[in-house]
Parts: C-alpha cells; sequence; structure tokens
C-alpha cells in the first residue's frame, strides 16, 4: 500500500530533487578527472595502466558550460562510434553536470518519440545520469584522476586512429 508523503517521518525527495543531486554529484567526480575550467578543448587520454584507457574529448568551451564526450578506445562495429560513451554538458557557474546522450547519433526524439510525457522524459534522465554517476565512480576506484589525465597531441590522435582503423 502507498503511503502518503506527509505521513512519512522524513521529508521525500523527489524525481527532480534526485536528479539535480545526480547532476552536482556527477559535476563533482568529473571535475576530480578533468579540469573543467582550463583544460583546453581537445582529446585527453586517462591512463592506469589496466589497458583500458578513458578517453575525455573536450568538445567546446562556453561562457558558464562546457561539452564534452567520455569514452573508451572501443567502437560499436556498426557505426564506428565510440562505446561506451556518454556526452555531458557540465555547468561551471551551477556545478552540475549532466548527461546528455548516451549513444552517439540516437537523440532523445529517436529513443522517446516526438513528444514523451514529462515523466517519460524525467525517467529517462535519471537512467542515463545515474549510469553515468556509477561510471564516474568506476573510473574513480580504478584510479584515474587529473593526475593521470594527458592532453593528445593532433599528430598522437591521428596516430590512435590509424592504428584502430587497421
Amino acid at each position: 500500500m502507498r503511503q502518503n508523503r506527509s505521513e512519512l517521518p522524513y521529508p521525500a525527495i523527489g524525481r527532480f530533487a534526485w536528479l539535480m543531486g545526480l547532476y552536482g554529484e556527477n559535476f563533482e567526480r568529473i571535475a576530480r578527472i578533468i579540469d573543467l575550467k582550463h583544460a583546453p578543448v581537445g582529446r585527453h587520454v586517462s591512463r592506469v595502466g589496466d589497458g583500458l584507457d578513458v578517453h575525455i574529448e573536450l568538445l567546446a568551451r562556453h561562457a558558464h558550460t562546457v561539452e564534452l564526450r567520455l569514452s573508451y578506445a572501443m567502437t560499436d562495429p556498426v557505426t564506428g562510434a565510440p562505446d561506451p560513451s556518454a556526452v555531458l554538458r557540465a555547468y561551471l557557474d551551477s556545478r552540475q553536470a549532466e548527461a546528455t546522450n548516451c549513444y552517439v547519433g540516437r537523440h532523445w526524439q529517436d529513443v522517446l518519440g516526438l513528444r514523451p510525457s514529462p515523466k517519460v522524459m524525467m525517467g529517462h534522465r535519471l537512467r542515463m545520469n545515474s549510469f553515468l554517476s556509477k561510471w564516474l565512480g568506476y573510473l574513480e576506484s580504478l584510479g584515474h584522476a587529473r593526475s593521470t589525465l594527458a592532453h593528445q597531441a593532433e599528430d598522437d590522435v591521428e596516430a590512435n586512429q590509424s592504428m584502430t582503423d587497421a
């Protein structure tokens, strides 16, 4: 039987508040891996010696936001896109980071349809950002941090791409 929220012995947290909490947690976790305010636009790689390097591509920097892609050096055999990957938008002023997309080439309209209900949209955002939170926590537990991150020069990027294309 469902209990009335006003009868709970503790304050109930709504889905929106939960999502905002995830955004804050995701910002703190990604900021421990890459300096969001000062890292240059381009590709960065974190290596901890486990053979599974984390690739962070800083896509764009705006006045109060940073857009980036988090992935491994693995590609989807069908699309050739990084998989798994997550596209993030970090809000520097409010210290929040959200996963805007967890699969390259698919937008929320492709997943949810053109007119999803607010409940469906909120559920989708919660799932994506819960996934991101768990992934970032896992990366932290492996030792990925600012100290393991290196900016990748364009020459290195081309060499790595040619090696994976072979």
